[in-house]
């Protein structure tokens, strides 16, 4: 049984627990001797590491992804936790409960689903409906959908944060829908439920997060334009323009080249999409990035990707610490 997490380490403490092993990297000291950068990790966080001993030894016997024991101590470098390691070896899936391993939902799974499902069939047009039941359909498909992430770190960074994020965004594209005229709401709400769908081939989930070979040569929008048209084809009559509308809201809703999308925004839905995904991606990774931060505190850490420290409030002296903040519930 795992005692030992992540989020629970302090400078100074023991280690001797499993972790998986998500990043290794072999580096040279100056006197030319091998030393590795690792990352471990559990379902709580994760915390670079460094090996100074055995390197040789031991760069054989231990691969990314697989599970490992590790005693060492806990030190700060340069302001931030890392794990001096004296010892690591591998240790067999079997004996480990991935439970352990990997961040979760705290929302109800099954009823997330129900809830999309439930707006998806709202939609009026016909072939629209059609696409998404194809999906729905799809048994394999909906178990990775219900299962994956969304990111492997910034936003929705935990098994079942995929659909947790679809549903958000198609609610939100829902209420847009009715803010301005002249949207076509069912289009727009199609490509807020499918607009992620290649992540879930995009990332490996079994015992961590990261990318899988698919994911990391082709990304989550080349993979998700191929399993649209999939169903497409199964689709008699699916009107080519309004296909084309949609495959091009899955291709732009990155908002830019720069940020993976091939092409920018060229359509009022699209350039909805895209602020609607910016939008629920950005409030959620900011949120846990404030849930990990000193409850104590008035302000944040820097946040090096987007450039600043946030607020969280002042404690008045005494007071008890603030709960972590959490988001409204999407299964009301």
């Amino acid at each position: 049984m795992k005692k030992q997490f992540i989020n629970d380490l302090n400078a100074g403490d023991p280690v001797d627990d499993v972790f998986v092993l998500s990043e290794k990297a072999l580096s040279r000291k100056k006197d030319g001797n091998s030393f590795l950068n690792i990352t471990l990790s559990d379902k709580t966080g994760s915390m670079k590491g460094v090996v100074w001993d055995n390197v040789d030894q031991i760069l054989p016997l231990v691969s990314s992804g697989d599970f490992v024991r590790v005693k060492g101590n806990v030190s700060e470098y340069k302001g931030t936790l890392q794990l001096v390691v004296k010892t690591l070896s591998g240790c067999s899936a079997e004996s480990v409960d991935s439970s352990d391993y990997l961040p979760a939902t705290g929302r109800n799974v099954d009823n997330m689903y129900e809830r999309i499902v439930k707006l998806g069939a709202t939609i009026e047009t016909a072939y629209l409906k059609k696409l998404l039941e194809a999906f729905w359909g799809d048994e394999e498909f909906v178990e990775k959908f219900k299962t994956a992430p969304a990111a492997k770190k910034m936003h929705h960074a935990y098994l079942g944060g995929l659909l947790e994020h679809s549903l958000s965004m198609a609610l939100l594209a829902d209420q847009i829908a009715g803010h301005y005229s002249g949207i076509n709401r069912d289009l727009l709400l199609a490509g807020a439920v499918l607009h992620d769908i290649g992540k879930t081939e995009e990332f490996e989930y079994k015992f961590k997060i990261d990318y899988s070979d698919e994911g990391r040569l082709l990304s989550h929008i080349i993979i998700g334009i191929r399993m649209i048209e999939e169903k497409l084809r199964a689709i008699r009559e699916f009107p080519e323009e309004q296909a084309l509308q949609l495959k091009h809201m899955i291709v732009s809703h990155h908002g830019a080249r720069e940020f993976g999308s091939p092409e920018p925004p060229k359509t009022i839905e699209a350039v909805l999409l895209y602020y609607i995904d910016d939008m629920d991606t950005k409030v959620n990774g900011i949120r846990q990035f404030i849930a990990d931060e000193d409850q104590n505190e008035s302000w944040t850490s820097y946040h090096r990707l987007l450039d600043r420290h946030f607020y969280i409030g002042k404690t008045p002296r005494g007071a008890a610490p603030a709960e972590k903040p959490v988001p409204p519930d999407l299964t009301d």
